[in-house]
């Protein structure tokens, strides 16, 4: 019996899943870094500020610009590959993911955190198969057309 997907899942994706993995490893990293005492990544603490305001920024303009270019009632069922989308298939994900964390490690000011981010990654990449699954059985070639030509969180470069 095939699984009909929920316009929860639609909307939302792997969002909340990956939240959830991504703060519980959070409270683990924030935990190790207590207990290990590891050298600063640098002693200048305002670039450190200015490195995560300035994510903080580009998260939030990502962020509009992907609202902007699908909104929430759209997703699932209008496949978009203009705007944000144009270059990676997850930009609200990638915001998080490769902009404000690198910002949110650089002002943790810590190689635990480093750690953090880049195992996020994977995870991440793990998780948003089942939805990228879900778009092409919706959008068929089109959406495999569009994987091909696009990154999934950092825009290919080709």
């Amino acid at each position: 019996m095939e699984k009909k997907p929920t316009s929860f899942n639609k909307v939302f994706g792997s969002g909340p899943v990956g939240v959830l993995i991504s703060l519980i490893l959070f409270f683990v990293a924030s935990w190790l870094n207590q207990r290990i005492n590891l050298p600063p990544l640098s002693n200048n603490r305002f670039l450190l500020n200015s490195i995560f305001l300035v994510s903080v920024l580009m998260t939030l303009v990502i962020i509009v610009w992907s609202f902007i270019s699908l909104p929430p009632a759209d997703r699932g069922n209008k496949l978009c590959i203009t705007g944000a989308f144009k270059y990676v298939r997850h930009p609200l994900y990638a915001a998080f993911l490769s902009v404000f964390n690198f910002g949110l490690v650089v002002y943790l000011n810590s190689y635990i955190f480093v750690f953090w981010a880049v195992l996020l990654h994977p995870i991440w990449h793990y998780l948003v198969r089942s939805e990228e699954r879900l778009m092409i059985d919706i959008f068929g070639e089109t959406y495999l057309e569009y994987q091909r030509k696009t990154g999934r969180f950092l825009p290919r470069l080709r």
